[in-house]
C-alpha cells in the first residue's frame, strides 16, 4: 500500500500565538520543529508514496531545501488565501486532494514533536488492518479523558450519570477523546464525498504521555522544549 499513501504537511507562514513556531530553534542543538519531524519521516518514505511539505513560508522552504535531493519530498506552494489566520479548516480540507497523487492522505503536524518514525508506522499499519481490511474508514489520534467533565451551558457533568453515582471512582467514568492533531488517516475519497479529514467511523489511535502534547501557545512551546531535554537526559 505504500504509493497509495501521501504523507501531507500543512505549515503555514504568519503564527501569532507562537511567532515561527515551525522554524525557530526547539532543539538544543538548535534544529527547529520542522527540522526535528523532517528527520523522523524520512525514515518512513520507504512505506509511503510522497511527502507533500504545503507551505507559503519561504523559511520552510529554506530549511526544507537539504531534504529534497529526494525525489519522493515534494513541496506545494500553496495558495496565501489558505494560509491566512482567518482561512476556514474546510477550505484547506478541500484542497488537499488537488496537491496529493496517492489514493490516502496521511495529514499530520510538526506540533506532535514526539510522534517518532516507528509512532508513524505503527499508525499506519493500524489503519491497514482497521480501515483497509477493517470495518472503520478512517483512522485519527486522540488523548483519552476518563476525568470529570462540566459542561457549563448543560451545568451538569457530562461523562456520567450522578442520579445513579453523584461521584463514581474516575476510572469507571465514560472516557471522553479529545483530538489532538498529531495525524489523521483517511481515503481520497472520503476526502470528496465528506469534505473532511475524517470519515463517518472513525477508529481512534490513543495517544499517551508526551505523545499528547500539541504545541498551540508559547507556552506549550517551553514545556515540549523542556520535555525533550528531560527525555534526552533519561536515554544517556
Amino acid at each position: 500500500m505504500n504509493q497509495a499513501i501521501s504523507i501531507y504537511l500543512p505549515l503555514r507562514s504568519g503564527s501569532t500565538r507562537v511567532i515561527h513556531k515551525n522554524t525557530r530553534p526547539f532543539t538544543p542543538d538548535g534544529r527547529s520543529l520542522l527540522q526535528f519531524k523532517l528527520d523522523e519521516l524520512v525514515k518512513i518514505l520507504d512505506h509511503v508514496g510522497e511527502l507533500v511539505i504545503s507551505t507559503n513560508d519561504p523559511l520552510v522552504l529554506g530549511q526544507v531545501e537539504p531534504y529534497t535531493s529526494d525525489a519522493r519530498i515534494k513541496i506545494d506552494h500553496r495558495p496565501d488565501h489558505l494560509c491566512t489566520s482567518t482561512t476556514k479548516v474546510q477550505d484547506l480540507i478541500n484542497y488537499v486532494p488537488s496537491v496529493v497523487s496517492g489514493q490516502h492522505v496521511f495529514w499530520l503536524h510538526v506540533t506532535a514533536p514526539f510522534f517518532t518514525a516507528q509512532d508513524y508506522l505503527t499508525a499506519l499499519d493500524e489503519y491497514q488492518t482497521q480501515v483497509i481490511d477493517g470495518d472503520y474508514d478512517s483512522i485519527m489520534s486522540v488523548n483519552k479523558l476518563q476525568q470529570f467533565i462540566w459542561d457549563d451551558n448543560q451545568k451538569k457533568i457530562i461523562n456520567c450519570d450522578r442520579s445513579v453515582n453523584p461521584w463514581p471512582n474516575t476510572q469507571d467514568l465514560a472516557p471522553l477523546y479529545e483530538i489532538n492533531h498529531a495525524f489523521y488517516i483517511n481515503s481520497v475519497d472520503n476526502y470528496k464525498a465528506y469534505q473532511d479529514r475524517i470519515g463517518r467511523n472513525p477508529c481512534l489511535f490513543i495517544t499517551e504521555g508526551e505523545k499528547c502534547i500539541d504545541i498551540d501557545w508559547e507556552a506549550d512551546f517551553k514545556l515540549a522544549q523542556n520535555m525533550l531535554v528531560s527525555l534526552m537526559m533519561q536515554t544517556q
